[in-house]
């Protein structure tokens, strides 16, 4: 089961469990509007009565976690939450969330919690969402990795649907159908023949369990070529690129049981890392080229992101600093001759002024 926080984690967590995952909001609005199998709705009062939305306010979102803190807290162990990190109410109800796990003593491992977050593209979207996902990156995200208290952390990213032009809801049917593939790798272990390796239920829980930042990518593998450069070429466009692996898994389906020796590269490719990774080959006959499916676990902070969205949010603040300057102030030239302001200056208080001239006239010069 998965629960969705906030309207983008609704929605992916919607498409995941068709219709029948826990969202939560703090708009009863939003949360019909989304196909559910049970609805929570976080209260959050004001002078005007319960909101209706977050208003992009983390604060919001932090407030209405308290009457629901309980039953989230429950819902999420050993399970999947998505949000994304740009809102008021997915980044102040996971804040929360992350800010209790980071708290607690030990978390059994079948209990640990698998988070996607969904990152902004600070090109492209509102410099709230920017500001929202710096404080949360920094922050709170940063904090739970040092913990160890959370599973595997995943993080999306929508410059791929900016920069490509995909419609949000084709977009987050790519996003699902992504981390469907990496969720069913132990579903495979068990349907088709083994040939070497393997990943049954218990070694996939155990992987989950790792509080990494994971990235996962398909495609198919040629035996012939380095795994290396295949690897790269095939990165997950809709995460972030990876850092370093600390552990892997990887999934080898060969369509010709002969072809098993083919797998030794990849684990040569991991072993330079001193990586020994989880894996599995297996026979799928109904498939026409050997399909590799690989997860990297890396324990980088997003620290490159927050700075470029630093520099973006800087840029965007200066560009409406000086459009606001443009359209209110009218400042008048000045005509200042350095000599004469000085001149006044000294004799204001009573000096010649002979040695400050000098300087001046030197200055004048260079």
């Amino acid at each position: 089961m998965s629960i969705g926080i906030g309207g983008a984690g609704s929605k992916l967590s919607s498409i995941l469990d068709n219709g029948q995952s826990t969202i939560v909001d703090v708009s009863g609005v939003e949360l019909e509007r989304v196909p559910a199998g049970r609805r929570i709705r976080g209260v959050v009062h004001s002078s005007h009565g319960q909101l209706r939305g977050s208003r992009k306010d983390p604060r919001i979102g932090r407030e209405a976690f308290q009457s629901i803190r309980n039953q989230l807290i429950e819902l999420i162990q050993g399970n999947i939450v998505f949000s994304s990190t740009g809102g008021g109410t997915g980044n102040g109800i996971c804040t929360e969330l992350l800010e209790y796990l980071a708290d607690l003593q030990d978390v059994p491992l079948i209990d640990k919690t698998t988070f996607v977050f969904v990152l902004p593209y600070p090109e492209k979207e509102a410099s709230d969402f920017i500001e929202n996902s710096i404080d949360f990156l920094r922050g709170p995200l940063s904090a739970s990795i040092d913990t160890g208290n959370t599973g595997n952390i995943i993080l999306v990213s929508n410059a791929h649907k900016f920069i490509q032009r995909i419609p949000e809801k084709a977009y987050n049917e790519m996003i699902i159908g992504s981390i469907d593939q990496f969720l069913k790798i132990p579903e495979k272990g068990e349907d088709l023949e083994q040939l070497d390796g393997n990943i049954d239920a218990e070694d996939f829980i155990l992987y989950r369990s790792k509080p990494y930042i994971n990235h996962f990518c398909q495609f198919h593998y040629d035996p012939e070529a380095p795994f290396s450069t295949q690897l790269e070429a095939n990165y997950n466009p809709l995460l972030l690129k990876p850092g370093g692996a600390i552990e892997a898994l990887f999934l080898l389906e060969l369509p010709d049981s002969t072809l098993t020796s083919k797998f030794y590269g990849i684990l040569d490719y991991f072993a330079e890392d001193n990586v020994l990774p989880t894996y599995a080959v297996l026979h799928n006959p109904n498939i026409e080229k050997p399909l590799i499916s690989v997860s990297i676990l890396y324990s980088r902070k997003p620290l490159e992101l927050v700075e470029s969205f630093n520099k973006i949010s800087g840029r965007i603040k200066r560009t409406r600093i000086r459009k606001s300057v443009d359209q209110y102030v009218t400042l008048s030239k000045l005509d200042v001759d350095l000599t004469t302001e000085a001149q006044k200056v000294v004799e204001d208080s009573g000096n010649t002024g002979d040695d400050i001239l000098n300087v001046l006239k030197r200055i004048g010069k260079l």
